[in-house]
């Protein structure tokens, strides 16, 4: 068992660890060097983020401001992932992309929690469990992912749900908590918004 495997087994465990706080600072400083990059700058972004993600897919592109707990040390994207201004991943433990998958502005991934017995938290203990969204999703504005949540492919995330529980594939879910209101369907094959039709020449 490595060093910090606690991380990721969704053991309890202290923040209060100087080791750990260590490892964690270094990757906040290529965090906040990232976030200071001028909009020109898109090779040199596209440099750092191969260096502070665990994985990272040709095509992607993150807007900063973004804020992650590990700079995105423990974060897995596919290819052509888009994240809009203000994205928040508390990557303690992995977070896992799909391909295409798009972040509107304000999204919280979360894979940390604290116990609800008030002397653990005290001593600062936490824990963590995964995250992982799949390919060709949509996650609205404001959304917050809670930790352990699977989404699955091609599924939509309604702006300012909270995530609690899974959601499957092909689907639109929003609220708070986040529920299955449809499934994507021939509708949407159509119309792009309301009774706007989608133009047949571009599918």
């Amino acid at each position: 068992m490595g060093q910090f495997d606690f991380l990721h087994n969704g053991s309890l465990y202290s923040c209060d660890n100087a080791e750990l706080a260590e490892l964690q600072i270094k990757c906040l400083d290529k965090l906040w060097e990232f976030n200071q990059t001028r909009p020109t700058e898109m090779n040199k972004r596209d440099a750092m983020l191969k260096e502070m993600f665990a994985e990272i897919g040709e095509g992607c592109y993150i807007e900063p401001p973004f804020h992650a707990n590990w700079g995105g040390k423990h974060v897995h994207f596919g290819k052509g992932v888009y994240c809009n201004f203000n994205l928040t991943l508390v990557d303690d433990t992995h977070i896992y992309v799909g391909d295409h998958t798009m972040f509107a502005p304000g999204v919280i991934v979360a894979t940390a929690a604290h116990p609800i017995l008030p002397r653990l938290r005290e001593r600062v203990y936490q824990y963590n469990m995964p995250v992982t969204i799949g390919k060709n999703c949509w996650i609205g504005a404001g959304a917050i992912i809670m930790p352990g949540v699977t989404i699955g492919d091609n599924s939509v995330i309604g702006a300012g749900s909270v995530v609690t529980k899974d959601i499957p594939a092909n689907v639109v879910a929003y609220g708070s908590p986040a529920r299955v209101i449809r499934e994507i369907s021939e509708h949407d094959e159509k119309y792009y918004y309301k009774d706007k039709m989608i133009d047949p020449e571009i599918l």
